[in-house]
Formats: structure tokens, C-alpha cells, sequence
């Protein structure tokens, strides 16, 4: 059962007090209610409510026909599922729509990372899920052959549960979850890996 706003405040004054603080004292008075807030934001990837509509748009209706290959690259920050401590750093998506598929609108892949994002995670199932969940929306009511011709999604990020607690080292991983031609054709997959590594 999930607990009332209220009750989740009490559980935070309780770990408060756990680590030695004082919750009514004058700079914590806020502090349950603060974090209660900003964790229904952080993890907002809970909410089915708050899924992003995914646009995609027949290709070629325009007069012009994608079949190469279409990149996107942002900012991402997530929550570590292990101490529940925040990961960010840098995602790179890529896509080949197949001629007679679907074709993304290009925000909707922001819109995707960061709800996705919104969970507690690890970073390996991160990538799969955000390439899951735009496979699905290009493949919608359409035959398998039209699916898209490979999906790419490459992140890579700084841990704070490694570098702030446990090794405390600095360092960034890396994970990936490549579909279609991004997985069979190394040609492609160098033609993405050199876009990754001439963009940083």
C-alpha cells in the first residue's frame, strides 16, 4: 500500500533522527516535506501519467524520405538503485528508420531519456529501456519488416555512489544497447562510435 504524503514525511524525520539530527530544529523544519517533493519529481518515472507521448510520422509524406542514420545527444541524470545516489553525464542516441517505417519527432528522444531516467536505476538497464520504449513506438501497428533498420543508444556518466562513498574514485562508465544494423554492421556502428567520440 502506498504511503500518504503525510506518512512519508514522518518516515523521513525518523531517519533524521536516525543519523543524529534534530528535525525541528530551524534549518531542518522544512526538510521532510522538501524531500518528500523532490522525490516525487526525481522519480516522476514511476507515473504512468507522466509517459511521454512518443510523435512519429509516416516517412517520406513530406517529400522527403529518411534512411540514414539520425543522432541525438543531451544531458541525463538518474538515480543509483544500490544507495540511491545520483549518476549523470551524457547520452547518445542514433536511429536508421527504415524507408517505408516510422520517423521520430526529435525531442520526443529527450522527452524518453529523462523519463526514463526517472526511476531508480542502473545504468545498464537505463539504455535498454530507453531503446525499448522508442522501438515500440516506431514499430506500432506496422509489420516487423518495417521496423527501424537499428537503434543506438550509448551512455556514459559519473557514479556519486563510487566517487563520494565505498572506492571514492573518479571515473565514468560506459553502457550501450545497440539493435539492428548498430549490432550486425561494424561499418555502422564505427560510423556512430566516431560521432560519440568527435562530439566530446
Amino acid at each position: 500500500m502506498k504511503l500518504s504524503r503525510n506518512e512519508a514525511e514522518q518516515h523521513v524525520r525518523e531517519l533524521l533522527e536516525y543519523v543524529g539530527e534534530d528535525p525541528n530544529r530551524e534549518g531542518l523544519k522544512g526538510t521532510p516535506e522538501r524531500i518528500v517533493r523532490m522525490w516525487e519529481e526525481l522519480f516522476r518515472g514511476y507515473d504512468p501519467k507522466k509517459k511521454p507521448k512518443i510523435t512519429v510520422f509516416d516517412n517520406g509524406t513530406d517529400g522527403l524520405r529518411c534512411d540514414q542514420m539520425v543522432t541525438d545527444t543531451g544531458d541525463f541524470a538518474s538515480m543509483c538503485e544500490h544507495h540511491v545516489l545520483p549518476f549523470m553525464g551524457k547520452y547518445y542516441f542514433a536511429y536508421i528508420p527504415h524507408p517505408k517505417g516510422k520517423i521520430l519527432g526529435l525531442s520526443k528522444i529527450a522527452r524518453v531519456v529523462d523519463y526514463c531516467a526517472a526511476r531508480m536505476q542502473i545504468q545498464e538497464r537505463l539504455v535498454h529501456d530507453i531503446v525499448n520504449m522508442i522501438e515500440s513506438a516506431l514499430t506500432e501497428g506496422l509489420d516487423d519488416e518495417y521496423a527501424p533498420l537499428g537503434i543506438a543508444c550509448v551512455m556514459k556518466a559519473h557514479h556519486t555512489c563510487k566517487e563520494i562513498r565505498g572506492a571514492r574514485k573518479k571515473g565514468i562508465m560506459s553502457s550501450s544497447c545497440l539493435t539492428g544494423l548498430f549490432k550486425t554492421d561494424a561499418a555502422v556502428r564505427s560510423e556512430f562510435m566516431n560521432l560519440i567520440n568527435n562530439s566530446e
